[in-house]
C-alpha cells in the first residue's frame, strides 16, 4: 500500500505542478512514481534531470540495465528490479544474463568488471583502487563510460530509495 499520495497538475503546488502539467503535456500520463515524487519539487526536478543526463550516458545500455539490475537486487526495490528487467529484455539482453546481473556478475569479464564496478559503488566506493580503473579500460571502457557508472548508482539509488520510502511496489500499479 503506498504511504505517499500521487498528485495531480490539479492537486500539486507551485514548482511541483508546473513540471507536472510539464510532464502531462509532453507525455500524456506519468506514473506513479513521478506523480508521487512531487511532493518535493528538488527530488523530483533533480531525478528528472539526472534521468535525463544517464540518456545521454556513454555506457551502453544493456550494460546500464544489467548494473540497474544488480544494485536493485542489492537495494530491495521490486518496483525498480521489475522495470530494468524488462528493459533487459526488452533490448535484447537474454535470460542467463539476467539472472547473471541478479548475482552481481556477468558471463562476459568486461561487463563483470564494470558490474563489480558499480556494486563497489553502492557499498564501499573507498574501496575502489587505480589497479581496477586501469583494468576496466584495458576491456575498453573509457573513462567517460566509467564515470557514467556512478550516475546510473546514483539514479538507482534515488529510485529505489523512493519507491521504498513511499511503498510504491510491483502490486501497486506504480511504473519507474
Amino acid at each position: 500500500m503506498p504511504r505517499l499520495t500521487r498528485l495531480t497538475p490539479d492537486t500539486a503546488v507551485g514548482a511541483s505542478r508546473d513540471l507536472l502539467t510539464e510532464l502531462v503535456s509532453r507525455h500524456g500520463q506519468i506514473g506513479e512514481m513521478v506523480s508521487t515524487m512531487a511532493h518535493s519539487p528538488a527530488v523530483l526536478g533533480g531525478y528528472l534531470q539526472l534521468s535525463r543526463a544517464m540518456g545521454r550516458a556513454k555506457l551502453n545500455r544493456k550494460i546500464s540495465e544489467r548494473i540497474s539490475i544488480a544494485i536493485q537486487v542489492l537495494q530491495g526495490c521490486g518496483l525498480c528490479l521489475d522495470a530494468h528487467v524488462s528493459a533487459a529484455r526488452a533490448m535484447g539482453v537474454d535470460e542467463e544474463e539476467i539472472e547473471r546481473a541478479h548475482a552481481g556478475t556477468s558471463a562476459d569479464p568486461a561487463i563483470a568488471a564494470i558490474i563489480a564496478l558499480a556494486i563497489q559503488i553502492y557499498r564501499e566506493p573507498t574501496s575502489i583502487t587505480d589497479e581496477q580503473v586501469v583494468a576496466l579500460r584495458e576491456h575498453g571502457y573509457s573513462d567517460r563510460a566509467i564515470a557514467d557508472v556512478v550516475g546510473v548508482v546514483a539514479l538507482n539509488i534515488l529510485t529505489g530509495a523512493f519507491n521504498l520510502l513511499a511503498g510504491l511496489t510491483p502490486e501497486s500499479g506504480a511504473d519507474e
